[in-house]
């Protein structure tokens, strides 16, 4: 039988992680690809299981982990204490100690590291990084066997056994391989990442290096060098050369066991060597650690690791004298997209203009990509000048004193100074007919603008895009386009009846207020409104589901929309379900997160709403027909007790200000929820002729196509309707665009150009302005005892404090928690289900108007909106206490970027739900 506990590197690769573990794996690897490795070997998961049955402990420690509640620390840390002393007291058998030993001559008399190499055999995910042990500098036999068998009791520490029981791996399942490797004297050391992490860029090496050994940087206990390598030039890009103080050192063999630094996170501590923390001699410590031609050979190391793998590579480096030796690599965790550079400079295309990012604008917080940008520049002005004439039967607009375009990626409203005075002055003369109802407003939307927007929409899904020519399916999409956007403009009619009727209520009930009278906002709560009604029939859909058992069990199970009826479901039940599910698609699936085409919407990729959907069906979330029943009840009890304190006449006018209120209320949610009715079929059309692309080798994927331009989208549908086969590949130019939207995607975008300018008296209605916050405060850098403030709108009252999860878009929806605050940098009615787990709602863009403050105060949570760089200065897991009346947000704790957990409201708040989830180590083993 072939003895299976000690292997060496050279005999291990990547396939033998379960019986080596990640660590030892990777060292052979890059062994066996020449890569310069310091020797060593493995002690294999077979000889930690030898030594456990051997010993007669196994029963013991299984009975002392047993049933462990991952949540009691007192409890982990008595196990690992009881499982320490049973390694503690236990020799290592002699068969292995006779393997361990004769392994350990083969390196020779240097000093060894020795590391744990943990494996997760039957979990993808689970990540034992720093949860185990690693010694230094390790002299001596009799350091070797307390070092190997310290590292084999690591795997029972507190912090891994919680670990293990939140995840349900069971602890009879586990075990341990423990490297041996030879120490380098090494002069410098330090980490590569061979591609940028900080912006995605495959073409950029980071080195950060410092003087001693690797372990110190891993940990950050010094400050490094870092120096970025352009590797497609060969050159460095740019260096930082640090105050270098301190460095970590072997200690010599006789001194005490030292704390090493951590590798990888791990708590490294020193056995019979050690490692010693020293001051960096004077002519080191402003010196380069690594000139330009040494970087430059690190990182063709780099590169050739990344070339074996097959990806970027986390790499830990060492240098003794010249050469260069390499003791890990890993794949680089979370590497981002590449990204472009962010703009820094945002000029304007025109003097004597001013640029805005406020009304339709608002539904486009992120870059926009090529082909919507040109569709909307074509046609957003246009229908905007259509529509008000069509409305007010005047040209308030006149066609070359505005416009719609892109700086940086970002849509602006632009407004030639002559061109904004003239509106201004026009717009005051037609306040009083749109009040009467003559010009837009809700019933020029409800009666005119809605039915002619359907039509067209009608008349576009009527054909069928498969049998259509490439054109015209570009032209369906355009005419689809101009609708929305025309409805857009009817939309922005119905705003300001609503506002005004709202705010007459508002300030009457505030003239009149009692003791014990409700708020005024209260008063217009518990309507229905299509955000509403879509969420009523998803949770409706959930409940259904919910009566048949196994069907709400397997979609539960699910990551993504079944095709086809699961294993144990009944056919018929099947059946039922989706044509249900088909149904709330066709009624609610054009609600969009974003007005960019590019966005998919759940008509055509269901998978959006499927994280709201398990949401519901593992009963979490409310009941909305139950929140609206008691809004609704204390709608009315509200109004009664302040009808009841008013004398006649005031009661009269009470009255018909509440009835105006309350009928227009629930107009300005159904009219926003209905921009978008045209863009399935528009995304439909728009990526048939994606498909025919693909098929033509000029595409990868059909969704490339809203990457293209628009005039080259048409002399391409041109091409495809003459019959061409093959056409020119368009992925370079496509690649380039995302990269350069990506970078884009980092910059925040100001609210109003030029930065000095004449029109910075209209700050107060822009939804966010400046770098730290909108409205009223701005600013956002303001700092205390508990960390920085961001200032917005006050849109929901109420104070909060809570976890934050930051939100893209619906693709990251599953991740979010009952009682998190949603941070997003815009909500709009497809975001709603979210609102019935949330704490609180922070977003960079909105105002006391939006859907967000809207929605917030409807379901009773505080809201801070327009902070202008919330998504960006906000990381997921920080608790931060938000306060919907004054407006601010201020950071009370930092978080790991992993947080999970309710939060502790008072105020106007909801009460508390609290759920407490762990993340997993970031680092992989």
């Amino acid at each position: 039988m072939v003895d299976r506990t000690v292997r060496g590197f050279q005999d291990i690769s990547r396939e033998d992680v379960a019986e080596v573990g990640g660590k030892a794996a990777n060292l052979g690897e890059l062994t066996q690809a020449g890569i310069p490795v310091p020797p060593g070997f493995v002690l294999t998961t077979d000889a930690y299981r030898r030594f456990v049955e051997t010993a007669g402990i196994q029963e013991r420690l299984l009975d002392a982990v047993r049933d462990l509640d991952p949540d009691d620390t007192e409890a982990a840390d008595r196990a690992s204490a009881e499982v320490g002393a049973l390694f503690a007291g236990t020799e290592i058998p002699a068969e292995l100690r006779d393997a361990l030993l004769s392994a350990r001559e083969t390196l020779g008399e240097a000093p060894v590291a020795v590391r744990s190499s943990a494996t997760a055999e039957d979990l993808e995910d689970a990540s034992f990084a720093g949860q185990q042990e690693t010694y230094l500098h390790v002299t001596g036999d009799d350091g070797l066997l307390r070092a190997v068998r310290d590292c084999w009791a690591s795997l029972w520490s507190a912090r891994a056994l919680a670990y293990r029981a939140r995840r349900g791996i069971d602890p009879a399942d586990v075990a341990l391989a423990v490297l041996v490797q030879e120490m380098v004297a090494a002069d410098s050391a330090g980490v590569m990442f061979t591609a940028n992490p900080q912006n995605g860029r495959r073409s950029e090496t980071l080195i950060s290096a410092a003087w001693g050994l690797g372990e110190a940087v891993v940990s950050g206990q010094v400050d490094t060098d870092d120096l970025v390598i352009d590797t497609l030039r060969r050159r460095v890009a740019s260096r930082s050369t640090a105050d270098k103080k301190v460095m970590v050192v072997p200690a010599a063999p006789a001194a005490p066991a030292a704390p090493a630094a951590p590798d990888d996170a791990d708590d490294a501590r020193g056995a019979d060597g050690g490692t010693l923390t020293v001051p960096v001699g004077p002519a080191e410590r402003r010196a380069p650690v690594l000139d330009d031609d040494a970087a430059l050979d690190l990182a063709a190391w780099g590169a050739r690791i990344t070339d074996h793998y097959g990806a970027p590579q986390d790499v830990e480096w060492a240098r003794a004298g010249t050469g260069f030796v390499i003791t890990q690599a890993r794949p680089i965790v979370g590497l981002p997209a590449p990204a472009g550079p962010a703009p820094t400079s945002w000029s304007v295309p025109r003097r004597h203009a001013g640029y805005f990012r406020a009304s339709i604008v608002e539904q486009m917080p992120d870059p926009l990509t090529p082909l919507f940008a040109d569709l909307a520049a074509a046609h957003v002005i246009e229908q905007m000048i259509a529509t008000v004439t069509d409305a007010s039967g005047s040209r308030v607009f006149r066609d070359k004193g505005v416009e719609f375009t892109t700086i940086n990626g970002y849509a602006y409203y632009g407004y030639t100074n002559a061109a904004m005075a003239g509106m201004t002055a026009r717009s005051g003369l037609l306040v009083p007919r749109l009040l009467r109802g003559g010009v837009g407003g809700p019933r020029y939307w409800r009666t005119t603008a809605l039915p002619r927007y359907r039509r067209v929409v009608e008349e576009e899904s009527a054909t069928d895009a498969r049998s259509t020519g490439a054109v015209a399916l570009l032209e369906s999409a355009e005419r689809l386009v101009a609708a929305g956007f025309a409805y857009y403009t009817a939309v922005q009619t119905v705003i300001p009846p609503v506002v005004i009727a709202e705010s007459a209520l508002t300030a009457f009930c505030r003239r009149v207020a009692r003791p014990g009278d409700s708020r005024p906002e209260t008063l217009l709560f518990g309507f229905e409104s299509e955000p509403i009604r879509a969420e009523q029939s998803l949770y409706d859909l959930a409940a259904w589901a919910r009566e048949h058992e196994s069907l709400a069990s397997a979609l539960e199970a699910s990551d993504a929309v079944p095709e086809h009826c699961p294993e144990g479901v009944d056919e018929v039940v099947w059946t039922q379900w989706r044509e249900r599910f088909a149904a709330h698609l066709d009624a609610h699936g054009h609600a969009t997160y974003t007005l960019d085409l590019a966005q998919p919407v759940a008509a055509d990729t269901p998978e959006l709403l499927w994280d709201v959907l398990r949401m519901y069906l593992r009963g979490e979330g409310t009941d909305p027909r139950e929140r609206r029943e008691k809004a609704a009840r204390d709608r009315e009890e509200g109004a009664a007790r302040i009808s009841a304190h008013l004398s006649s006449p005031l009661r009269r006018l009470f009255e018909r200000l509440l009835r105006r209120a309350q009928e227009l209320a629930p107009a300005r949610e159904d009219a926003l929820a209905c921009i978008g009715l045209g863009w399935p079929a528009a995304r439909r059309a728009l990526r048939e002729i994606g498909r025919g692309l693909v098929a033509a080798g000029v595409i990868a994927q059909a969704d490339d196509v809203f990457w293209l331009r628009r005039d080259e989208l048409l002399d391409l549908a041109r091409a495809l309707d003459g019959g061409a086969e093959s056409l020119p590949t368009r992925a370079g130019i496509i690649e380039d665009r995302r990269v350069t939207w990506r970078g884009q995607k980092l910059a925040t975008p100001p609210q109003l150009l030029p930065e000095r300018s004449i029109w910075h008296g209209f700050d107060r209605w822009m939804p966010s302005v400046g770098e730290g916050g909108g409205g009223a405060g701005g600013g956002g850098g303001e700092g205390g005892a508990e960390g920085p403030v961001l200032t917005g709108i006050g849109g929901s009252g109420g104070t909060v404090t809570a976890p934050v999860h930051v939100l893209s878009g619906p693709d990251e929806f599953r991740d979010f928690r009952p009682g998190e605050i949603l941070v997003a940098a815009i909500t709009t009615p497809a975001w709603t289900p979210l609102f019935a787990m949330a704490a609180g709602v922070i977003t960079d863009v909105g105002g006391p108007l939006s859907h967000s403050s809207i929605v917030a105060r409807e379901y009773g949570i505080p809201a801070v909106l327009g902070t202008g760089t919330a998504t960006r200065r906000l990381r997921t897991g920080q608790r931060v206490r938000i306060d919907g009346g004054a407006g601010t947000v201020r950071v009370v704790e930092e978080g790991d970027g992993q947080g999970r957990g309710g939060g502790e409201r008072r105020g106007d708040g909801r009460g508390g739900a609290r759920e407490k989830q762990q993340g997993a180590p970031a680092a992989a083993p």
